[in-house]
This record gives structure tokens, C-alpha cells and sequence, in this order.
């Protein structure tokens, strides 16, 4: 069916309203990047100070378990991962791309993990692939709202009581300059046997060697609660991070989409109307030259 002005105009105006809801989105995702980004860079110097107290405790210590098991209790060991996903729109493969990663990385696994999504599409999406889910938990939908979730995640992982073999694994996407995003893993637990030596072996960047107040192993646990927490904290980060970047592609593809729409609609309404203009002067040309005729 042949568009008329009215309906081409009535398109024009829809695409012009859509356009500006896309670039709300875009400017919302790109506030959000930011924001998470800024978040990112803040726990730096925390988790670099974090790592230099777990240096010299490491050195101190020769790096003991916190709250060593005994052998009755080996085969309760929890091994936990957390699969951070999203539960917004108009974010691509965003979620299969972290849940297929995730899936090819836990078959490999000796045992069978306690696994926890965060977000209910990628709690979905493991479920279909039959793999069964210890715990829900819900995205953070800000900044503010990723403490708790942490604390939630290290009460459940029992790392206290099974601190010298528990299991923690991440997985999440993170910001890459090649790509929009890629999916990552990150093994937290337990402590990495030449990260340990590197910590222990890098120099106090001042003369004076640093002295522990109070009891060295409550220390290390301090030190080691923080850097969990920090670890987890800029993962979740960086996967809001990377979902609003996905977002952000996703509006610019739809912009440009629209872009071309609304040039194509303009192209046709324009040469429609030109159209109409040049039959109207046909009419009013052709009507003179009757009526001169009619007065000769």
C-alpha cells in the first residue's frame, strides 16, 4: 500500500519520539559506565594496601589456613561459584556469553560445584542447561547496593569455617578495549600458591619495616576479609560496568538504525510532496489554459 504525506508524517513523528527515548538510554548508559568505572578505580589504592598487608603477614606467617578443617570434615568442603549476569533489557549476548563461558569452565571442575547466579536470567539459563543452582541473588541496580550483596555472598560461601580448601570462583564480564566486553574467570579461593610468594617476596616501598598491633593471625583474617570482599566487590562492578557498555552499543546501533529510517522516510515524504505540489500546478496550469481557450 502507497504511503500518503499524513501517514509518512505520522511515521516521521514515531521515529523521531523513538529517537529520543534511544539517546536517553544512551546518556543513562553512559552516566552508569562511568559511575562504575569511577567505583573500579576508587578501590585501587584500598586493594593495593589490602595486598601489601597480606605481604607481610604471608612473610611472617609462611601463609597458614585461616580456620584449618579437620580431615573428618574434607568431603563437606564447599567449592561456591557465582555467575554474575543482568536482568535488564537491550544488552546483546550479554548473559550468554558469560553463561556458556561459565558452563564450559565448571565441567571441568573435579567436583560439583555449588553454584549461585546473580540475576534471574542467568539463573535461568543455567536451569535449561541442567545445572542445578544453590542461591538467587538479585543485581544491584547501583553502586550502594553492591555491599550487601557481597556480604551476602561471603556468609554463604563459609569461607571462615572452611577457609585453608574452600573453593570460590568468579565469573563475570569485563570491559575490554578490544571488544565491548569479554567473559572472565577469577579463582579467589583458595589462595594462589606463587601469588602468595609474589606478595611475600615484594620489598615495603619504605624503610621502615611495618609491625603488626595484636595478634598476627587475627591480622591476616582481617587482611583477608577485606580482599574477598574488595575482589568480589569491583567483579560486580565491572560486570555492571560491562552490561551498560553492552547497552550503550546496543542504543548507538539503534540510533544509527533510526537515523537511516528517518532519512528514507524524509527522502519519500519530500519527493511525495513534491509530487503533490507539481500535480497541483499541472491542475491550476491546465485550467488556464482552458479557461483562455474558453475566452478566444
Amino acid at each position: 500500500m502507497n504511503d500518503t504525506a499524513a501517514s509518512l508524517r505520522k511515521k516521521i513523528n514515531v521515529a523521531g519520539d523513538l529517537q529520543s527515548v534511544v539517546r536517553t538510554m544512551k546518556a543513562a548508559a553512559a552516566s552508569n559506565i562511568g559511575k562504575y568505572e569511577k567505583s573500579v578505580r576508587a578501590l585501587d589504592d584500598y586493594f593495593h594496601i589490602a595486598e601489601m598487608g597480606l605481604g607481610v603477614c604471608f612473610r611472617e606467617l609462611k601463609f597458614i589456613p585461616l580456620n584449618p578443617q579437620p580431615p573428618a570434615q574434607k568431603s563437606s568442603n564447599p567449592f561456591n561459584v557465582v555467575i554474575f549476569g543482568s536482568d535488564l533489557g537491550l544488552v546483546g549476548q550479554f548473559n550468554d556469553d558469560i553463561v556458556d563461558y561459565a558452563k564450559k569452565t565448571i565441567k571441568d571442575f573435579p567436583v560439583k560445584p555449588r553454584v549461585w547466579a546473580v540475576g534471574e536470567r542467568v539463573h535461568a539459563r543455567m536451569q535449561n542447561a541442567g545445572i542445578a543452582l544453590k542461591e538467587l541473588f538479585a543485581v544491584p541496580t547501583s553502586v550502594k547496593s553492591i555491599t550487601p550483596l557481597v556480604g551476602q555472598i561471603l556468609v554463604n560461601s563459609k569461607y571462615r569455617q572452611y577457609s585453608g580448601t574452600t573453593e570460590l570462583h568468579l565469573f563475570y564480564n569485563r570491559l575490554s578495549a578490544s571488544s565491548i566486553y569479554v567473559p572472565v574467570g577469577l579463582r579467589l579461593l583458595p589462595m594462589d600458591k606463587k601469588w602468595r610468594h609474589t606478595l611475600s617476596d615484594h620489598p615495603w616501598p619504605a624503610k621502615k619495616i611495618p609491625e603488626v598491633m595484636g595478634s598476627l593471625t587475627s591480622a591476616f583474617h582481617a587482611l583477608i576479609s577485606e580482599y574477598l570482599f574488595i575482589s568480589i566487590f569491583r567483579a560486580c562492578t565491572e560486570s555492571l560496568a560491562s552490561e551498560n557498555a553492552g547497552r550503550l552499543a546496543a542504543m548507538q546501533r539503534a540510533n544509527k538504525n533510526i537515523d537511516e529510517l528517518m532519512d528514507d522516510l524524509k527522502g519519500t515524504f519530500f519527493r511525495l510532496r513534491q509530487s503533490s505540489i507539481d500535480e497541483e500546478l499541472f491542475d491550476v496550469i491546465s485550467g488556464f489554459e482552458a479557461l483562455r481557450k474558453n475566452h478566444t
